[in-house]
């Protein structure tokens, strides 16, 4: 039936309004049932703009309609040119005769279904790389079994990439609430100049060279510029949160803080901020962020933030696609070389974090390298960035050596390669134990590893401190490979062959132990342990374990020299404890255990048993008695073999300590002191 011209007439009158962001997306917008503000609008939190066709009617509005934040209608009306109205979104009513409740129900229903179609539309088009938006979001489509790889049947050569880039539908949005909240906070209120040099300089001198997880010419170009507050204050924050653990007394005094303990407290309470309320939805920030926050630890929270922090970053790498070869089915175009290096440094940096948290919590490895086919990362992943940046500032901000510390932090990701294969090797099931096999196989593959010279002829102080650190890192993989073999059962070995094999292995935990002892007292005699990093203290924790075993178990006098370099670890910790709350922790534990075996053991800690003088002090040593002499304040050594600290430790306490992996393992034997 053709149509009459009452019918077309009321066609016209239904005419589909939208307003300016739905037009612009080529989007149905909801505005003829819901009126002003739509859908769409009030989803993304976007100002909602109704403007006035020409030959249309304006007496209804007169003129375009903008409606500001649809979260707060109650805000102060905005200054706008002429003919531009706000209307608040509760005077505008839609004059329907179906209950509005009803009716928007049913058009948001229709506005999520077209949304949710639209964006499969758009992943498939850019996956078949024929994007019609210009991609800006990473987007990993998944292994063979993801919906995406419906795709591979319509493609000739069923060799579609995994990643691609998508257009991005939401921007980073926020609240009055929430700004006004972070204002509070002091998120938008940015150290001094001199205050925030001082911490880039630290970071990049520090930090970048053993988590180089954020692209460095980005934030120094905002530096160089003078622009520094229009970075992005999540990473920002994260940034300074952990340079100020390098940077000197007179910096943050000047920013009114007591001490840096307090400092840091503020930086990443600041970074918290903003990760929480702070709308953020770009997930490769998201990923930097949680890589640095990961360093946090306080007496307040709990000592697996770490672990929390590294595990929502492995997360948001393996939702990227980071883990996977953007290139292993043929060069992928539609990624930029930047974002390869960018992506292998983040993926690698996961990687090296989950396996020495691993080592050093006790806990099961969350990455499977068997579900991972991205490059191995090279030196020039971490150079490449500094081309773009003027060499007055590289000079500035960046270390001489860089290039020296790239080739260090390939040779720490290739360590912890090895050290996840030890990991799995001694974390498996009681009923299935090692077998000289294995860890002979290990042990040569270790052993092939290639090692910075210690002693290099012309090293700076920074690229010596970081010389050693790669070593201790060596030592404290090697004592994971012996340590525990030594005590336990060895599988394809006679009986008669257990006690010398067992033997053997403890002797080259002894060995590498005391290596990495040796390496503290250098670090201590040329004045380096300035640059000792949050990561360090854990490495103590190998070392440690090893020389109490001996203090419990050894010879009389390999006790004494086992309990003189456990008690120069105990130092190192309470220097270190002085900006990293991880010392402490670790160093209070220990001091429960040496008191559990020798009683009269004393230290320069509140946690310590009171100081006992001279004359109080009872018989001098014996040869067999399980004390050591302990040095007192005017230098006299002394000992006592009474009962009275460690009388209340449960039993086990050492040999939890002891035969653990990790520090951790043992916390609830220790809960119940």
């Amino acid at each position: 039936m053709p149509p009459t011209s009452s019918t077309a007439s009321a066609r016209r009158s239904r005419r589909t309004i939208a307003c300016q962001t739905c037009r612009q997306r080529k989007v149905r917008c909801s505005l003829n049932v819901t009126g002003v503000p739509c859908i769409g609008c009030t989803q993304d939190r976007t100002p909602c703009i109704v403007t006035t066709r020409r030959g249309q009617k304006s007496e209804k509005h007169g003129g375009p309609v903008l409606l500001a934040n649809p979260q707060s209608p109650d805000q102060a009306p905005l200054q706008t040119p002429a003919r531009r109205v706000e209307l608040p979104a509760f005077q505008v009513q839609p004059q329907q005769h179906v209950p509005l409740n009803v009716e928007a129900t049913a058009a948001r229903e229709a506005h999520d279904i077209e949304d949710e179609e639209r964006n499969g539309d758009e992943i498939a088009a850019a996956a078949l790389g024929q994007p019609r938006r210009v991609g800006e979001v990473p987007f990993y489509t998944g292994d063979q079994t993801g919906p995406v790889s419906t795709l591979d049947i319509c493609s000739p050569d069923h060799s579609l990439p995994r990643h691609c880039l998508i257009p991005s539908n939401y921007q980073a949005t926020m609240t009055d609430d929430d700004r006004e909240y972070l204002q509070k906070k002091g998120v938008f209120t940015v150290p001094k100049p001199d205050i925030c040099e001082g911490l880039l300089r630290a970071y990049f001198h520090h930090v970048h060279p053993i988590m180089p997880v954020i692209e460095v010419d980005s934030i120094l170009n905002y530096q160089h510029h003078g622009r520094l507050g229009d970075c992005n204050f999540l990473l920002l924050w994260s940034v300074f949160f952990v340079a100020v653990n390098f940077i000197s007394p007179r910096l943050y005094e000047q920013e009114g803080y007591v001490s840096r303990k307090e400092m840091k407290a503020t930086m990443y309470s600041r970074a918290k901020c903003m990760y929480d309320n702070g709308g953020e939805r770009n997930k490769v920030t998201l990923l930097q962020a949680s890589l640095l926050l990961g360093f946090w630890h306080s007496e307040q929270d709990d000592h697996m933030q770490p672990w929390y922090w590294t595990g929502i970053a492995i997360n948001l790498c393996q939702m990227l696609g980071l883990h996977r070869d953007p290139d292993s089915l043929r060069y992928n175009s539609s990624i930029t070389d930047r974002e390869r290096r960018l992506w292998r440094r983040l993926w690698w940096t996961c990687f090296f974090r989950d396996r020495w948290l691993g080592l050093t919590l006790g806990r099961p490895l969350r990455i499977n390298l068997d579900d991972c086919d991205l490059p191995m990362s090279v030196s020039a992943d971490l150079l490449s960035e500094l081309d773009s940046i003027p060499r007055a500032v590289s000079t500035s901000y960046i270390p001489q050596e860089f290039p020296k510390l790239a080739e260090f932090w390939i040779i720490l990701i290739e360590l912890s390669q090895l050290l996840g294969k030890v990991l799995v090797l001694k974390n498996q099931p009681v009923k299935s134990k090692s077998s000289m096999g294995e860890i002979n196989a290990l042990e040569a593959q270790i052993m092939r590893c290639r090692l910075p010279e210690q002693d290099e002829h012309g090293l700076t102080p920074l690229a010596k401190f970081y010389a050693h650190h790669v070593h201790l890192h060596y030592h404290a993989l090697l004592i994971t490979l012996y340590r525990p073999s030594g005590s336990e059962h060895l599988d394809n070995l006679a009986l008669s062959q257990q006690g010398s094999e067992q033997q053997r292995l403890q002797s080259k935990a002894n060995a590498a132990a005391s290596k990495s002892t040796e390496i503290l007292d250098i670090l201590v005699r040329d004045n380096l342990l300035g640059y000792v990093g949050p990561m360090t203290p854990a490495l103590l924790i190998p070392v440690m374990q090893t020389h109490l075993l001996n203090c419990k178990y050894a010879n009389p006098l390999s006790r004494r020299f086992s309990f003189n370099k456990l008690d120069m670890c105990m130092g190192v910790l309470e220097e270190l404890q002085k900006t990293y709350t991880v010392a402490s922790l670790f160093r209070g534990i220990f001091i429960k255990a040496l008191q559990q075996i020798f009683p009269t053991y004393t230290a320069s800690s509140p946690l310590s048993i009171p100081h006992q003088s001279v004359a109080s002090l009872g018989d001098p040593i014996d040869s067999h008695s399980d004390t050591v002499p302990v040095e007192t304040t005017n230098g006299e050594c002394n000992q006592i073999t009474g009962d009275r600290a460690g009388s209340s430790m449960p039993a086990g306490f050492i040999d939890a300590l002891i035969d653990e992996n990790s520090i951790f393992d043992f916390l609830d034997t220790w809960n119940e002191i």
